[in-house]
C-alpha cells in the first residue's frame, strides 16, 4: 500500500505541473493575440493606402487619356492641318525668300520620335516658348506614339520623313508605300494632316521626292546643316548652324536615329545665339506663309 501511494505522488505532480503550463501558454497566447490584431490591422490600413494610391494615379491617367482622346478627336473634326500656300506645294524648298527684311530662321528635327531625347528637345523649346517642325520617321512614331502626340499638343508641326528612312531606289508602290503609310498613321495618332516632306539623306533622285511632289507635298530640305549625324563636338555643331544661317533659313538638327546627346547640349546655345542676333523663330508652314505674303505684296506693289 505504501509502495502504491510512493508511485502516485509524482504522477500526481507531474499531472499537476502539464495543468500548470497549459495555463501559462493559453495565457501567453492570449497576450500576443491583441499585438497579432493590431498588426493585422495596421497591414490592412497600409494595404488600402496603397490601393487607395494606385487607384488615385489610375484616375489621374484615364482623366489625361480621355483629355488627349477629346482633343484627338476634335482634331480629327476640324482635320487639323498645316496649311501650305498653293506656290509651295509640289516644290523643293531650301529656304524661304523674304521680301520685308524680316529675321526669322525655323528649326527642324528629324528621324525621331525617339526615347528620351525628342522629349528633352520639346522641353527645351518649351522653356524657350519655341515652336519647331519635326519630322518623323513611321517606324519610329508607330513605336512610340506617346512622344508623337507630345509633339502636337506642345503646339508642334509634324511631318513625313517616310516609313523606314531607306536610301535605295524607290518604283511609284514603294514609295507611295514609305510616304502615304506615314502620314496615315501621323493622322491616326495625332490628328495632324500633313503636306511637308522630307526625304532621308536629303535625296531628291530615288523616286521618293518625285512621288512627294506628285501628290502636292512641299518638299522640304534645309539651307543650314549641323552634322549633328557625324557626331561634332558640340561647340562644332554649334558653329555649323549659325555660320550658314541666315534670314529665312532652315535649319537641320536631329532629334532620333541614334545619340543625340550633342544636339540636346548644343540647342539652348543655339537658340541663344540666334536670339542674340535678333532671330524669332518660326515653323515650317510659318515660314512659307511669310513667304508668300511678302511675295503678294510685292506684286501688288509691281501692279
Amino acid at each position: 500500500m505504501e509502495n502504491n501511494k510512493s508511485f502516485l505522488w509524482p504522477e500526481g505532480i507531474l499531472i499537476a505541473l502539464l495543468a500548470l503550463g497549459g495555463v501559462f501558454s493559453l495565457a501567453f497566447m492570449m497576450l500576443l493575440r491583441p499585438n497579432a490584431s493590431e498588426a493585422q490591422s495596421r497591414q490592412n490600413i497600409d494595404i488600402k493606402d496603397v490601393a487607395a494610391n494606385v487607384g488615385t494615379q489610375q484616375r489621374i491617367e484615364k482623366l489625361k487619356a480621355a483629355m488627349f482622346t477629346s482633343w484627338q478627336q476634335e482634331a480629327q473634326t476640324k482635320g487639323l492641318s498645316y496649311a501650305v500656300p498653293l506656290r509651295f506645294q509640289g516644290a523643293i524648298i531650301e529656304e524661304a525668300k523674304l521680301t520685308q527684311g524680316e529675321k526669322v530662321i525655323a528649326l527642324t528635327f528629324d528621324d525621331g520620335p525617339w526615347p528620351d531625347t525628342t522629349e528633352q528637345v520639346l522641353d527645351i523649346l518649351k522653356s524657350n516658348n519655341i515652336k519647331g517642325t519635326f519630322f518623323v520617321v513611321g517606324q519610329n512614331l508607330k513605336n512610340y506614339p506617346e512622344i508623337g502626340k507630345k509633339i502636337v499638343t506642345e503646339g508642334h508641326v509634324i511631318a513625313n520623313h517616310t516609313w523606314h528612312h531607306w536610301y535605295h531606289f524607290f518604283n511609284q508602290q514603294a514609295a507611295a508605300f514609305e510616304i502615304d503609310r506615314t502620314t496615315d498613321l501621323i493622322y491616326q495618332i495625332t490628328g495632324a494632316k500633313t503636306n511637308l516632306f522630307r526625304p532621308p539623306g536629303g535625296n531628291l533622285h530615288n523616286g521618293l521626292s518625285a512621288y512627294a511632289r506628285g501628290q502636292k507635298y512641299a518638299v522640304i530640305m534645309w539651307s543650314a546643316d549641323s552634322t549633328d549625324y557625324k557626331l561634332p563636338t558640340v561647340p562644332k555643331l554649334i558653329n555649323n548652324v549659325i555660320k550658314d544661317s541666315k534670314p529665312g533659313g532652315i535649319v537641320l538638327m536631329h532629334d532620333g536615329g541614334g545619340n543625340r546627346s550633342r544636339t540636346v547640349q548644343a540647342l539652348p546655345e543655339i537658340i541663344s545665339n540666334f536670339r542674340k542676333q535678333g532671330y524669332r523663330f518660326v515653323t515650317i508652314p510659318e515660314l512659307l506663309e511669310i513667304e508668300d505674303t511678302g511675295q503678294k505684296l510685292l506684286a501688288n506693289k509691281k501692279q
